[in-house]
């Protein structure tokens, strides 16, 4: 059954209210109508089975037949702070990762970062895309919310963001000792797990000994090393394996 997302202000009791882009999609390429059903999803994590009651050229009113909790959705929240890299890697990183269940991205500026973008306008459009991205990826994947693409964060904030999580890691080229299998088990009942991937570049040596000195573990993924856009996927499948929905 099709699957689209609305926010809460589009819910009722009793009717969901599509008017998003996808009204033309539903009227026009799946051509559904008058008494077809479909899926609404609200974002936060419930699903709605739907008729079609009404249609408009900007607007379809439906009805609700059910109500339900997504199962789709994993039983950890995990945060990924990602190094900004290329446009192209950004979207697939993306893509990505919203299949494997990530909850939130949150792009992070660095020292050896290619890309600049500028606070303002500049910002506000790139993140808007991605948060197109993410929609689109959700719906194909069957997700129950949308992961959320955060502004863009400085290394600082992002040390000072990483208290609010029941763990939280980098993993780090240089790093021989502690693995990500170590540091999963090493916490017990998790909830939030969050984790700082970088850019291309990867991290500056100075940024390394900020994170260590804050008390922020580094792991090691291996002997292989991995590209920006590869090392998050791999560590949010892993970390879903091993205490998340994933097994």
């Amino acid at each position: 059954m099709p699957k689209f997302f609305v926010t809460q202000d589009n819910i009722t009791e009793n009717t969901v209210t599509i008017d998003s882009e996808d009204v033309s999609h539903i009227l026009r390429v799946l051509r559904l109508g008058i008494g077809d059903e479909l899926m609404v999803c609200d974002s936060c994590g419930f699903d709605y089975d739907v008729k079609i009651t009404q249609t408009e050229q900007k607007k379809i009113l439906c009805d609700i037949i059910k109500k339900t909790e997504s199962v789709s959705e994993p039983n950890i929240k995990v945060t990924l702070f990602q190094g900004l890299p290329k446009a192209s890697k950004m979207e697939y990183i993306i893509q990505k990762t919203t299949e494997l269940g990530i909850s939130e991205i949150v792009p992070v500026k660095l020292s050896r970062c290619v890309v600049k973008i500028d606070k303002g306008k500049d910002e506000k459009k790139k993140i808007d895309r991605w948060q197109k991205i993410s929609e689109s990826a959700a719906k194909q994947s069957g997700r129950g919310i949308v992961p959320k693409i955060s502004e863009i964060m400085s290394l600082d904030e992002v040390i000072e963001k990483s208290k609010d999580f029941d763990l939280f890691f980098v993993p780090y080229e240089c790093e021989e000792q502690k693995k990500l299998k170590e540091i999963l088990l090493s916490v017990k009942d998790v909830k939030t797990v969050g984790f700082l991937i970088g850019p291309e570049g990867g991290f500056d040596i100075t940024e390394t000994e900020k994170i260590r000195n804050q008390g922020i573990s580094t792991i090691t993924l291996g002997k292989r090393i991995l590209r920006t856009e590869t090392a998050g996927e791999a560590v949010l499948a892993m970390t879903m394996y091993e205490i998340g929905d994933i097994n």
